[in-house]
């Protein structure tokens, strides 16, 4: 059979023939772009959705108020501002931006992304314990670490799909008006632009911003030394907010200088009245695209809250003044120690701010915390703000069972590592119950996955249905407020959860011995009522603080012997925040009546509450008493007081 001679394939290639490759356009491609067939994938947008869960609201001066009973005057001297209240998320950047999107597509005016950009990184900190000097080092987070592999487990290649599913949805939240501001430095800047222009257009870039920190210490490096950080800044459209930003010139240039006078020179024709050139004197400048700010150092301690990675706030500042006006929603999906909310904040904006770090979205609620009372006390203006949990994000149940295989090896090594017996598949009225040690049954957590509300009580009925009434529940991740939910199933079901976090230990190489598997943090109070001042008034109510016994899941295994010792010895030392609902209603989001924190500051922290909380109406009543330790984890339980 003859060659078809229309058939071009055969054909050399060249000006008649020309080779697919040279008719293509500048593309930037990467392992995952297109699929198997050459397409293009698309952002499923809509698959990554899911409902958020509000749980705890926060307006601290006022809650003040209320629990003293001084709430109409409070009322006559605040300045909150009721329009908006800002949201502080815990969860997946990615998942958190697309739940986002349908309520805010098109109306957020300002997004900054200080996304993570070095694979080498080193994520360990040294955090403050007890009231001297003294500090621990904190590992990152199990579900930090399975985020992070998964964004650079292909290396450049999955980091920067990543980073193009952030930027598409990003994109879509943005205003006709808006901006993006992009935070990267030398490891993978070059890419980025490349990602920003094509999920946003080239013809929205605006500038290529250089922070020069001129005081970070280096030490000895065999080449130029680092000393800058580059924020590439795109916008939505042509029409754009900007405000040109001035500042002080250097002292070692801070004469006098004589520059055009734009409006005289417009009104006298570029000459004065007098016949001169139209100029005034000043000693500030124009800001312009190096902005020369310091980095935070560790003596900083008004501004620094000690996270590893946060920015100044004078950075932040420029940003938010330049493209943004009061009143505009400003949004940071890697928010860290929440610069960008406090910036936000005091300049009248509104915020929304997600992380997925449980250390970070503690960090900046102490700090919005802070700055709120410190609004309120100047008379300034100020908007209450709400914490949310996307829940169970990491797996849904059907990706479960598509790693059926891959977690029943899991289980087998956290069962075997915790010393307890495995029962077979089929052994069990529930798939859900994996083993036995002793009398309790066990329930191992998938890999990937974090424990929640709903998975505990589904554990419990499973419990109950196979006679039991205890059961381990061993996982890497525990969602928030999770000692509410097993208080209430024992309650009601009359069954015991013991949460265990399993130790990271178990994934090292040649490991024989099992690792110590700690129970999370046990916490213990006391209601205390007092006289009322009058004959036939309310009394008031507070909280002791009477045991505290922290998770040590995030120490590493160098420091936990001694860790443990001081925790069982001292507990309260290892307490960073703790607060108070005094009257907390199942269901509804923890209200912070009361609270009290450490800072860099002032390490000293009070055991018992100072409300005087005054109910309305006399009978039993629920009070909640959260606890957050020094690495950022959680602790609640309920107590019930009868006035």
């Amino acid at each position: 059979m003859g060659q078809n001679e229309n058939d071009d394939s055969a054909k050399p290639f060249g000006p008649s023939n020309p080779h697919p490759l040279s008719k293509m356009k500048t593309e930037l491609v990467w392992e995952g772009k297109y699929d198997e067939y050459g397409n293009r994938r698309e952002v499923d947008i809509a698959g990554l959705a899911m409902p958020m869960q509000r749980i705890e609201t926060i307006d601290q001066p006022r809650s003040e108020a209320a629990a003293a009973g001084q709430l109409d005057l409070f009322n006559k001297k605040t300045r909150r501002l009721d329009d908006f209240r800002n949201r502080l998320i815990w969860g997946d950047n990615k998942l958190v931006m697309a739940s986002l999107l349908q309520e805010f597509r098109g109306k957020i005016d300002l997004i900054y992304i200080d996304p993570p950009f070095d694979v080498g990184a080193d994520f360990t900190m040294r955090v403050p314990i007890g009231d001297g000097g003294d500090a621990v080092e904190k590992d990152q987070s199990a579900l930090e670490m399975v985020a992070f592999r998964d964004t650079w487990g292909k290396g450049t290649d999955s980091y920067l799909h990543t980073m193009y599913e952030w930027l598409t949805v990003a994109t879509a939240m943005l205003s006709e008006r808006g901006s993006i501001f992009i935070h990267c430095d030398w490891h993978v800047g070059y890419f980025i632009r490349c990602l920003l222009d094509g999920a946003i257009g080239a013809g929205n870039f605006r500038n290529e911003i250089i922070w020069y920190y001129y005081n970070k210490m280096q030490g000895n490096v065999n080449r130029f030394a680092s000393d800058h950080d580059t924020i590439l800044w795109y916008t939505r459209t042509d029409e754009y907010r900007f405000t040109p930003i001035r500042e002080k010139r250097p002292e070692i240039v801070r004469q006098i200088k004589r520059v055009w006078d734009k409006e005289r020179g417009k009104l006298a024709n570029a000459r004065g009245e007098d016949g001169k050139v139209a100029y005034i004197e000043t000693d500030e400048r124009t800001i312009d695209d190096v902005w020369r700010l310091p980095m935070l150092q560790p003596a900083d301690k008004e501004q620094n809250t000690g996270y590893a990675t946060q920015k100044p706030e004078a950075l932040l500042e420029r940003i938010i003044r330049a493209s943004s006006n009061e009143g505009d929603l400003v949004a940071d999906f890697f928010c860290g120690s929440g610069t960008t909310g406090a910036v936000a904040e005091r300049l009248g904006r509104r915020w929304i701010m997600a992380d997925l770090g449980r250390f970070a979205v503690h960090t900046s609620r102490k700090r919005l915390i802070e700055l709120q009372r410190k609004l309120h006390a100047e008379g300034q203006p100020y908007r209450a703000f709400d914490v949310y949990n996307l829940g169970r994000y990491e797996r849904q149940w059907w990706q479960k069972e598509t790693l059926h295989g891959a977690n029943e090896e899991h289980r087998r090594v956290v069962l075997e590592f915790f010393r307890a017996e495995i029962l077979p598949p089929g052994s069990t009225p529930s798939p859900l119950l994996h083993g036995r040690k002793g009398i309790a049954f066990c329930h191992v957590d998938g890999i990937d996955s974090i424990f929640s509300r709903e998975e505990a009580t589904v554990v419990a009925k499973a419990v109950k249905a196979a006679g039991g009434r205890e059961c381990y529940c061993l996982a890497w991740e525990f969602e928030m407020d999770l000692r509410l939910t097993t208080a209430a199933l024992e309650k009601e079901l009359g069954v015991a959860l013991k949460l265990i976090q399993i130790p990271r230990e178990i994934m090292e190489k040649n490991r024989k011995g099992p690792p110590p598997f700690l129970e999370v943090a046990v916490l213990e109070a006391q209601g205390i009522t007092r006289d009322p001042e009058k004959k036939g008034d309310m009394p008031g109510v507070d909280v002791k603080l009477t045991r505290f016994l922290p998770s040590l899941a995030e120490v590493p295994g160098s420091e936990l012997e001694a860790m443990k010792e001081r925790a069982i010895k001292s507990g309260f030392d290892f307490i960073d925040f703790w607060a108070v609902d005094f009257d907390w209603k199942p269901g509804q989001p923890f209200n912070h009546h009361w609270q009290d924190y450490r800072t860099r500051k002032d390490r000293s922290l009070k055991t018992v509450s100072e409300a005087g909380y005054v109910y309305a109406k006399r009978g039993v009543h629920t009070i909640c008493v959260k606890v957050v330790d020094t690495f950022g984890c959680d602790t609640s339980i309920t107590l019930e007081v009868k006035i």
